[in-house]
């Protein structure tokens, strides 16, 4: 009795297991999200999930990737319904590019090539350069763009389309003239073509053209323009770094020069970032950035930047971008004319890239201590070179933000004096102008009697220097954007470094007050203003043209 009575629990106690199995198994089927969308949606998914599998050979993933996309090419019809299938087409793309130029040392990278994966085969061509597409062998890297850490930029400026898009990466050894020390980056988006199992993949420049035809099509292209600027992050010791760049300018005068942020254009227009006292080129990051959010100006720009340690005096650092500036007009004679956007001390480097200042000048500002000066150097020695230039014809427009064309009352006071005093330049640089300056006044030249000329002893109000260039006509159309804190109180205003009186022009084209403090570069006032006069520049210039867009996958 007792063991039929433990047979029927036991019996009872299994069929409730069982039971109960069966309803987990139920809801946990019900609760494992399914691939949506078509059946075709689904099986190309599915080979994009297969095709990221490192467990499988180069060869077979992109074979994988080529299929996902070869499945989802028709589908890539206008609308939001096939939505699905143009994201897993463009994923295929992108990172069927980066797979196979990282891969093996790009081993399938760059010629035809027969792809298996066991089921499918395919026949793989790279389109060769053209307007509108890239190089294959341009670019030494690319990377998807959710990859790139975006400091420095609060906006992620993207395009819907079709493509995989990408950030190219060209860095080779030695480096290229003008190259970041990181390599030159560009937006990429990677197009595959199907007829049949023949793919053709092209690296397209969306920047250039926004549109392009894609399986017969013309169709807009999927890109990200922030990731390119983003690549360019600041240092983990960034302040540090601008410190040490602005009180011991020796250390980092190897860093000194013209950095394109895009590899060069000759259809676009340079428009060259200058930074200030005790800062760097990623300042502009966020500005560049929202620049670039407007399709005509991304299309009709290039941006470079200036990088110099900033305990130079000012007349210094303008030579150095002077020869910059020199050395682009010798290997790209045929570049549009510049624009030039200096913020505070950069702005008065700016300035002195459109003016020219002769011996004349120096000696009826400064007399005989001029005369003996420009007299005992030769014209190609330093001192002279920084004292006495001519202005750059091939800049066509200026805009000068919370610059000091006058000077600052902050070089004067004692965080002026502290900050003076901390600035150790180079022996060689010194020896170099005590040579130049033995027997003379230094107070004549830099408004101090014990110290040689540095950056903060150039923007004093004292320093001779600044008159002098404000006395010189400006040769290009110039345009102010000053800072006064919100406080809305100009003329009398300030920036908290600069004031109304310093940073304002008569003349100027235009002149905006931006509510900001000294660092309001990348205020949405003043990319505002920025666009503005870029749009202005491309008016005047003759350089505007329209814009083509498609409405329609």
């Amino acid at each position: 009795m007792l063991i039929a009575r433990l047979s029927i629990i036991s019996d009872t106690a299994l069929l409730w297991f069982i039971t109960v199995g069966a309803c987990l198994g139920f809801l946990t089927n019900c609760a494992t999200p399914q691939p949506a969308g078509s059946p075709r949606d689904i099986a190309a998914a599915r080979t994009l999930q297969k095709a990221r599998s490192r467990q499988l050979s180069t060869e077979k993933r992109a074979c994988d990737y080529l299929h996902a996309a070869a499945i989802s090419t028709p589908m890539l019809g206008a609308g939001t319904k096939d939505a699905l299938a143009r994201e897993t087409y463009n994923a295929a793309a992108a990172e069927l590019a980066v797979l196979l130029r990282s891969s093996e040392g790009g081993r399938l990278w760059n010629h035809p090539v027969v792809l298996h994966n066991g089921s499918e085969t395919y026949h793989l061509h790279f389109q060769p350069a053209g307007y509108g597409v890239w190089a294959p062998d341009y670019f030494t890297a690319f990377q998807l763009p959710d990859e790139i850490e975006r400091k420095g930029v609060k906006k992620i400026n993207r395009q819907d389309g079709v493509g995989g898009a990408l950030a190219g990466v060209r860095a080779v050894s030695p480096r290229e003239n003008f190259a970041p020390f990181k390599g030159i980056t560009a937006p990429v988006t990677a197009t595959l073509d199907f007829r049949g199992t023949e793919a053709t993949l092209a690296l397209r420049r969306p920047a250039k053209q926004p549109t392009a035809k894609v399986q017969g099509k013309v169709r807009p292209l999927a890109a990200d323009y922030t990731a390119a600027i983003a690549y360019y992050r600041p240092p983990s010791n960034f302040l540090a770094k601008k410190l040490m760049a602005t009180f011991r300018p020796g250390h980092y005068t190897d860093k000194t020069g013209l950095y394109f942020l895009q590899p060069y254009d000759p259809d676009r227009i340079p428009v060259v970032f200058v930074h200030g006292l005790a800062s760097s080129p990623f300042m502009w990051s966020q500005t560049i950035n929202e620049i670039q959010a407007d399709p005509q100006l991304r299309g009709r720009y290039q941006f470079w930047v200036f990088a110099y340690p900033t305990g130079y005096p000012p007349l210094y650092s303008a030579l150095r971008l002077r020869e910059e500036l020199a050395k682009v007009d010798k290997l790209y004679p045929n570049h549009r004319g510049y624009v030039l956007v200096g913020h505070s001390m950069g702005g008065n480097l700016a300035h002195m890239l459109v003016v020219t200042v002769t011996p004349a000048m120096w000696e009826r500002t400064l007399g005989q201590p001029a005369k003996k000066v420009l007299a005992g150097n030769t014209h190609d020695s330093l001192i002279y070179r920084s004292l006495v230039f001519q202005a750059n014809p091939r800049i066509k427009r200026v805009v000068f933000i919370c610059t000091p064309h006058r000077g600052s009352e902050t070089a004067l006071g004692g965080l002026g004096r502290f900050g003076r005093s901390l600035v150790a330049l180079p022996l060689a640089f010194t020896s170099t102008m005590r040579q130049s300056l033995v027997d003379v006044d230094l107070t004549r030249f830099t408004g101090s009697a014990r110290r040689l000329p540095n950056s903060v002893s150039g923007l004093s109000p004292n320093n001779p220097s600044l008159k002098i260039v404000n006395s010189a006509t400006i040769t290009a159309p110039y345009h102010s954007i000053i800072g006064d804190r919100g406080k809305g109180d100009s003329p009398n205003s300030t920036d908290g470094v600069v004031p109304y009186w310093s940073s304002h022009l008569d003349g100027a084209r235009s002149g905006v007050i931006v509510p900001g403090p000294h660092g309001s570069e990348s205020l949405p006032q003043t990319i505002a203003e920025l666009q503005r006069i870029l749009r202005l520049h491309l008016r005047r210039s003759g350089e505007a043209r329209a814009t083509v867009a498609e409405n329609s996958y």
